[in-house]
């Protein structure tokens, strides 16, 4: 199933055509918007006007996350607040990052997260349990983006406590959450004495915050005895769409009309040349109205594959080391 058939299914010439025309406005928009793009792209001696091709973007500088957390939020938003519709922050305890929206910024990420889900086999009969407290902005967007598709959405919250008796009650086909969320309700469900693969449930989406390989993805797999879906939510992207499985489950398809990606050599400037090599994920976003990100360093060890996928979706997919299944 496709949310949007004519961009998931657009030809590798096509799409790349409109990702250089998103490319050229991101990087003008963020050079005139946003201050810490103005101060570092000035040091770098580039400007908004020199992109001609795709791979003019590795003339810009990187954004770590170092940068991302070092930065006044002010310094990263290219609007003012009266263009703004949300504002959150995320895991700020740990040092995390603030974020703002625009309304196109939500909607951009309800259409990744509504193709997601829809990869993942959620329709408008699915019933769906959401785990998680949605003063999250990326859960919230998974509420609406559920609701968007016009499944049956079960708030679970955060009190595991009430998790086992919604379970029983409401007989849900698709689960989201932490995976640290997901094991926890397993723990639950165990320790009440049911067999947590006896349930409803066919599909779990986890979201992860802190890699795109989920090394829980096979524990939940055999307790749940449901496919496991993958969701790369990192505090440092603000949405958790950008990467999403299909029922290939061969590698995480990239949004790639929302983001550009790069690989680069590990601790290096270095581009990888060969897509088949392993490099660290670079991303630009394409569709940013609020806070773009241009060229930032995910820390993410991946390789890319060009190869068609059998599910008939032709943008690019992430691999990382290690699959499992």
């Amino acid at each position: 199933m496709f949310a949007n058939p004519r961009m998931e299914q657009l030809s590798r010439k096509a799409l790349q055509e409109y990702q250089l025309k998103l490319l050229k406005k991101q990087i003008r928009w963020a050079e005139e918007k946003v201050p810490l793009y103005q101060k570092t792209f000035h040091q770098a001696g580039v400007s908004g006007k020199d992109i001609d091709c795709l791979e003019d973007i590795r003339q810009y500088p990187f954004l770590t996350s170092e940068d991302l957390r070092r930065a006044d939020v002010f310094d990263r938003v290219a609007l003012p607040l009266s263009g703004i519709i949300r504002y959150d922050s995320l895991d700020m305890q740990t040092g995390g990052v603030s974020w703002m929206y625009t309304g196109g910024d939500i909607a951009h990420n309800l259409d990744m997260l509504t193709r997601a889900m829809v990869a993942g086999g959620m329709h408008r009969a699915s019933i769906v349990g959401i785990l998680g407290d949605l003063s999250n902005s990326r859960m919230l967007d998974v509420l609406q983006a559920s609701e968007a598709i016009g499944a049956t959405v079960v708030i679970m919250g955060a009190d595991y406590n009430r998790w086992v008796r919604i379970v029983q009650k409401m007989q849900m086909d698709i689960l989201i959450g932490a995976s640290q969320s997901i094991m926890q309700l397993i723990i639950q469900l165990q320790g009440n004495g049911l067999n947590t693969s006896s349930t409803a449930l066919r599909s779990v989406f986890c979201m992860n915050e802190s890699s795109i390989q989920n090394p829980m993805q096979r524990h939940i797999q055999e307790r749940m005895q449901a496919k496991v879906f993958n969701l790369y939510a990192t505090v440092d992207l603000g949405m958790s769409g950008m990467l999403y499985q299909c029922s290939e489950h061969i590698g995480q398809h990239i949004q790639e009309d929302y983001f550009y990606p790069e690989l680069v050599a590990f601790n290096s400037d270095t581009p990888v040349a060969d897509l088949n090599q392993m490099g660290e994920l670079v991303i630009t976003s394409l569709q940013a109205e609020a806070m773009p990100l241009i060229r930032y360093r995910t820390g993410q060890a991946v390789s890319l594959q060009k190869d068609p996928c059998g599910c008939g979706r032709t943008h690019l997919r992430i691999l990382t080391p290690f699959r499992i299944v």
